[in-house]
């Protein structure tokens, strides 16, 4: 039997106010739920880790739901034809942030969640998917309903690991899963001795093992007594808490293994997003016969994710679910962003999706990083296994796999385009490669100060929203036109620009007072047992071959310590400061190791004076920039050149030198007037 696919659309209204965007005019806004009825047998669906265990119903099929939000213009005849899938980021709603510059809303309705109004000028259907299955309600996020597995009725259970790193002092209590906005798996016995909890200061250190007798699977209650009025607190009993008597101290990586129950089929998130996509695009009706809102105005279908749904959308076309059910591509171009050489840790029992990939302290030895790792065939050199993420040309999509700094740092970044040994590979025609020069992770297209938080440096402050516009410009031209885009733009080791570290460390200047990391995130051979290819991890912690290493490179610097190689925004065309996509954490908070997903701003020395003072080797501001005003050419000559590389729109360029008035500020920190 085929899979059945129902819209329960409960809101319709207007968007943005109504405001009408040029010729295309005014855009509504449908919202609801998406209940998929799942064939568990068909072979579109195989490999779907518990699927065979989920419940059926009299027809034999397994039933998930789904939230959606879609956004499209209220005559679609004026729109251009394209659907753009936002991957909920944790169930948080973020294209409008990233590619509309837009304030972010996870119920995006006024002319302010609309942002300069890049989707709708454009006339583009943009269709928001709850995918990620752990997650609870609040806060706007988008729910995927997934159904409890059993092995013929009787409870399954299994290893499950979280780790817990406490931000601030004062925290005795957390969920099992380690995130607020997500649920547990219940422990199997309420017996602390069935499972282990240890800390550690850094990840390679030994576990210290934490007695069970300090702590129980309960959780802290409180409130105000009504008698005294002081705070009450209590110990509640709870098979999907961690309570420590103590208190988690701050800073320090704690870790627990324990008996799981109840795992869910987190692999229909793949199915999920490829069956709306494929109703939108092609369907006429749904199994009820309501109407696709959609019908017939979908030409060309994208996908965009970034950080955990980049990883997401990687492993989503290496498993072949850019096939629809009819063998029919689904999306034709995909952009991956800041996924590094993640893939692999949705699709296995007991996953905890919402867990980072894993960095260099947080969340290290996750299963996220796991060949392969580059979209061209390639050999694993520890393993001998042979395997690319494009290995299927009728329904794979054109890729643009675009990255900063922080993935080459703390997401093994360089493997996406090396082979296992660090050698460069042939790029796939289909596939470009941008690196965003010397930015982080996550870059809020809203201009705020740098802030300092648990690390030494300020944050990385470079703005790249720009290149998200002219990126998905340039895929919709490839995929309808057949026009080339522009050319991989990542650092080689042909080139010399991709690097080791001790070759990295012999280049960065030596800044006073700013500490640089020790090594980049590196990868051993991890173990998770026998079992863990068919979706079973065995083995939690993994067992680690430290003598078994994975290549993991990093970007050559230029002499103020910023990236020589790839697309360098506007603000990294004409620094104020060095950029780096690593940052290091503060005492106490494990010092030394780079932090989470942050990378650093250091600020160059406004004058000639003060780099004499502080014995900084990098020229000063007012060394290069005499005044305000050359700043700001300087930001307006850095985009142009941009546009001629067909890498930013001309539209940006104006929104650029605006952003560079008064030094940039409140980005840059600076004493100049």
């Amino acid at each position: 039997m085929t899979n059945l696919l129902t819209l329960d659309i409960t809101e319709r209204g207007t968007f943005a106010d109504g405001v009408r965007f040029g010729d295309v005019g005014a855009y509504e806004r449908l919202s609801g739920r998406v209940h998929f009825d799942v064939s568990p047998d068909a072979p579109a669906q195989a490999g779907i880790v518990d699927l065979d265990k989920a419940p059926r119903d009299a027809r034999g099929l397994v039933r998930c739901t789904a939230d959606i939000l879609v956004l499209k213009p209220v005559d679609l005849a004026r729109g251009n034809k394209r659907l753009f899938l936002d991957y909920g980021n944790r169930g948080n709603k973020r294209a409008l942030q990233y590619f509309n510059d837009a304030v972010h809303s996870n119920d995006p309705r006024s002319v302010a969640h609309a942002g300069n109004g890049y989707f709708m000028r454009r006339g583009t259907s943009v269709v928001f998917i709850a995918w990620e299955g752990d997650l609870l309600p609040g806060d706007g996020r988008m729910i995927l309903d997934l159904p409890v597995c059993t092995d013929n009725g009787k409870p399954i259970t299994g290893l499950a690991r979280v780790e817990y790193i406490p931000d601030g002092p004062g925290q005795f209590s957390y969920p099992l899963s380690g995130r607020a906005a997500a649920w547990s798996y219940p422990t199997a016995s309420m017996d602390p001795a069935s499972a282990s909890l240890t800390k550690r200061r850094y990840q390679d250190d030994p576990r210290i093992a934490i007695p069970p007798t300090e702590w129980c699977f309960a959780r802290a209650e409180g409130g105000n007594a009504r008698d005294t009025f002081d705070k009450e607190h209590a110990v509640s009993p709870s098979d999907r808490h961690i309570y420590l008597h103590g208190g988690f101290q701050t800073g320090w990586i704690y870790e627990l293994v324990y008996t799981a129950k109840d795992p869910v089929p987190m692999g229909l998130g793949h199915l999920v997003v490829r069956d709306i996509a494929s109703f939108m695009k092609y369907a006429d009706r749904d199994a009820a016969g309501v109407e696709n809102p959609l019908r017939g105005h979908v030409e060309k279908a994208y996908a965009w994710g970034r950080s955990q749904t980049g990883r997401a959308l990687r492993d989503f076309v290496y498993r072949g679910f850019n096939a629809d059910a009819q063998g029919r591509r689904v999306f034709d171009g995909v952009l991956p962003h800041v996924a590094g050489a993640g893939r692999k840790w949705l699709n296995h029992r007991f996953a905890y999706p919402i867990v980072s990939g894993g960095q260099q302290y947080e969340d290290r030895h996750n299963i996220a990083d796991s060949f392969p790792f580059a979209y061209a065939w390639s050999t694993d050199h520890l393993t001998g296994k042979q395997d690319a993420i494009l290995k299927r040309p009728a329904t794979d999509p054109m890729v643009f796999h675009t990255q900063t700094g922080t993935e080459y740092w703390q997401r093994r970044g360089s493997l996406a385009h090396t082979d296992t040994q660090g050698r460069d590979l042939p790029e796939p025609a289909d596939v470009r490669l941008y690196f965003w020069s010397s930015s982080q992770h996550g870059s809020d297209p809203i201009a705020k100060q740098p802030g300092r938080g648990a690390h030494v440096h300020y944050s990385n402050i470079v703005s790249t929203s720009m290149l998200f516009r002219a990126a998905l410009d340039a895929m919709d031209a490839w995929v309808s036109h057949g026009t080339e885009p522009p050319a991989s733009r990542i650092p080689t080791r042909a080139d010399g620009t991709l690097v080791t570290m001790q070759e990295w460390r012999e280049k960065f200047p030596a800044i006073p007072g700013a500490p640089v990391p020790r090594e980049p995130n590196t990868l051993p051979l991890l173990d998770f047992g026998q079992r863990a290819e068919s979706g079973i991890l065995d083995t939690e912690p993994p067992r680690v071959d430290f003598d078994k290493q994975y290549t993991v490179l990093v970007p050559a610097v230029d002499a103020d310590g910023n990236d020589i190689a790839g697309v360098r925004a506007p603000m990294v065309g004409a620094p104020m400061g060095t950029y780096t996509g690593w940052n290091i954490r503060a005492r106490g908070y494990g010092t030394g190791a780079m932090f989470r997903f942050d990378g650093s701003y250091i600020p160059f020395p406004d004058s000639a004076e003060e780099r004499v003072a502080t014995g900084d080797p990098r020229r000063a501001v007012l060394e290069r920039y005499p005044t305000q005003q050359a700043y700001v050419a300087a930001i307006r000559a850095a985009a142009r050149e941009l546009v001629g590389q067909r890498l930013m729109l001309e539209e940006d360029v104006e929104r650029a030198a605006a952003n560079a008035a008064n030094w940039g500020r409140p980005r840059h920190v600076t004493d100049l007037a």
